[in-house]
């Protein structure tokens, strides 16, 4: 077995994947073989490990500047892409920077280069203006859901980027959507274009719910009772409607998190973090959730909203039956308002009235320390399982950050676990244990 073969080998069996995908091994082959090179595969498909992998192979071991630089629409997908690089265990430096962040936690970090650097339009280009680190050794650029970061909004941004990075030898461009344009600026030329867009869209069934009133609240209600206790994302088209749906779905006993682009950065982690692990069954979101994010077997979405464009529909739909997996997209629709043609509904829904969806049993502890402290799961798994008596079914989802953790535990077990874990110890270091 060669090298490359023993290094993909482990790389696997540190992310607990027994082997590549179709799309990944085609993406593999492509990006060594390429210069220019074009991804289109669903969202959930595993875009992220098919362009890292080649990614690694072909970085210098010897160079100790930015090789490689990933340019991605969202915060949340920088940050997801950093931590999949990081479980990936290759021992190349990854960091990633992005707006919302403070300056000078990146300049701290890029004071030793990453091989590997992550980050959104706006501040790749601040960084690269200011020179804050050399981009005469990056020889691999990746545009993540281009047709995102390639809109109007960032294209100054994204011309900028490209005219400083000028010793680019490959090009690897990755989509959920089709037929997008790709702009002259970004120097894409005859790349190869793996398409699997056509794969794994059979599962989804769509279906339209009729609202007796222009106000859909109960009738979201209604759905979400109808549905029961499942985990899904409610798309909502404005971040101003967000508070007032949240409220009423409050009023309603009905548990959820919130996600949309006026959070602050920090509570919308923590809004995906806590859906991720169950502590919420429900995610009321706009279109920033709609691509990206590691969030995964969704069984339903809603459209409170009617998407106003067919990608945006593609995109939310995307979040639920992924990989020929099953899910329902349900579309709220208001008797006297008229679907666009891009909504195809396989079916009217009659709701059967169950109870709201529980309460759900788990809670997140946040403990305040990670990374940088030298911690690792298995230190937090160590502590919960011999001081806090934890059974083993008993410990969730466990989520280490640089400077924090996030575990999923049973709510029962929160005021114990608090009282006999707070302010102890782990790997020398004091950390405060708090419910989030």
């Amino acid at each position: 077995m060669s090298n490359a073969m023993k290094n993909q080998k482990g790389i696997l069996e540190k992310l607990k994947i027994e082997k590549l995908n179709p799309m990944q091994e085609e993406a593999k082959l492509a990006i060594h073989s390429a210069s220019d090179i074009m991804i289109l595969s669903p969202t959930g498909s595993g875009k992220t490990l098919g362009f890292l992998l080649p990614i690694v192979a072909e970085l210098d071991i010897t160079c100790a500047e930015v090789q490689a630089m990933i340019i991605v629409p969202s915060r949340e997908l920088a940050i997801q892409i950093e931590q999949v690089a990081r479980e990936m265990g290759t021992g190349y430096k990854v960091n990633c920077v992005y707006g919302g962040r403070s300056f000078s936690k990146d300049k701290y970090d890029l004071q030793h280069p990453p091989a590997i650097l992550v980050g959104t339009p706006g501040r790749v280009a601040d960084h690269l203006r200011r020179k804050t680190f050399k981009a005469n050794e990056v020889k691999i650029l990746v545009l993540d859901e281009f047709d995102k970061s390639l809109e109007v909004g960032f294209e100054t941004e994204m011309k900028d980027i490209i005219s400083l990075v000028r010793k680019v030898e490959k090009r690897i461009l990755t989509s959920a959507t089709q037929g997008v344009e790709v702009p002259d600026f970004v120097r894409l030329t005859n790349p190869i274009i793996i398409d699997y867009l056509g794969e794994g869209k059979s599962e989804l069934k769509i279906k339209t719910v009729l609202s007796p009133d222009k106000d859909k609240l109960q009738t979201l209600v209604d759905t979400l009772s109808h549905i029961g206790n499942q985990p899904g994302i409610i798309f909502c088209n404005f971040k101003e409607t967000i508070q007032r749906v949240s409220d009423y779905l409050t009023k309603n006993n009905i548990s959820h998190g919130c996600f949309y682009g006026g959070l602050e950065q920090k509570d919308r982690e923590r809004a995906l973090i806590k859906f991720r692990n169950g502590t919420h069954q429900v995610l009321l979101a706009t279109d920033l959730a709609a691509r990206g994010l590691d969030i995964t077997e969704l069984k339903f979405i809603i459209h409170y909203h009617l998407p106003i464009k067919s990608e945006e529909f593609t995109h939310r739909n995307g979040r639920t039956a992924r990989m020929h997996s099953e899910g329902t997209a349900y579309v709220l629709k208001w008797k006297n308002e008229e679907l666009p043609d891009f909504i195809q509904s396989d079916a009217e829904e009659k709701l059967e009235m169950n109870s709201v969806p529980q309460k759900s049993d788990w809670s997140t502890l946040l403990i305040s320390g990670g990374r940088q402290a030298k911690i690792s799961k298995g230190d937090i798994a160590g502590l919960f399982f011999k001081q806090g008596n934890l059974k083993k079914d008993e410990l969730g989802i466990i989520e280490l950050k640089q400077d924090c953790a996030f575990v999923a535990v049973p709510s029962s077990r929160v005021n114990h676990l608090i009282k006999y874990l707070d302010n102890t110890r782990i790997k020398k270091r004091k950390v405060r244990i708090t419910l989030i």
